[in-house]
């Protein structure tokens, strides 16, 4: 891999209820805006040449990609370790009442009810990276979710993860370089081994 473009999916249904979704066997689509900034991002990615498109396990993402990638040929790679955080006992629910949680306990903490750590998640997060650094095509296109492009953007601006990020944009394309990323992934592996919050 020469190039990554990173996207969060476009608005979806829970998103726009500021519901949570971890759970990628509930179907969420897109809301009809969503699917509006998904055709805003392909219109944006006209001009790039996408070698291999990967998304998440999630409907939000496979559809954001397919709107986007509309009309052309560009190969899959579902990669289920950019699935958003398994939110346990807080699925379905506020994401006011999951951040609560979530700020209030450390990052090696397990959400209650079968859900994931923030360390877990950077973890998965830094698996799927490395997976995608060492495809051999060019220009891969990656729509997921928020955290693991918010992750990278940080981290390549040498910011370690913190118990509150702020939100990427929907739909919006970041363009690294294969060494960007190397970098940022790097920086969020350091993390992983001893995982404390940002202060």
């Amino acid at each position: 891999m020469d190039r990554v473009v990173l996207a969060r999916h476009g608005e979806s249904e829970r998103s726009v209820e500021g519901l949570t979704n971890g759970d990628p066997h509930v179907a969420v689509a897109l809301t009809d805006t969503g699917r509006e900034e998904a055709r805003r991002l392909g219109a944006e990615l006209a001009d790039d040449a996408i070698d291999l498109c990967v998304t998440s396990e999630f409907e939000r993402a496979r559809e954001t990609a397919d709107l986007a990638l509309e009309g052309r040929e560009v190969p899959r790679l579902v990669l289920a370790d950019l699935n958003d955080i398994r939110f346990g006992e807080f699925e379905g629910r506020p994401l006011t009442d999951y951040r609560a949680w979530a700020h209030a306990h450390g990052p090696e903490d397990v959400c209650p009810g079968d859900g994931d750590s923030r360390a877990q998640t950077v973890s998965r997060y830094v698996r799927a990276y490395r997976t995608i650094l060492a495809r051999p095509e060019e220009t891969v296109l990656v729509v997921a979710h928020g955290l693991p492009v918010r992750y990278v953007l940080d981290a390549l601006e040498g910011r370690s993860p913190a118990a509150a990020v702020a939100q990427v944009p929907y739909a919006e394309p970041f363009r690294l370089s294969a060494q960007e990323l190397e970098t940022a992934v790097g920086r969020l592996e350091s993390w992983v081994r001893n995982p404390s919050w940002a202060t």
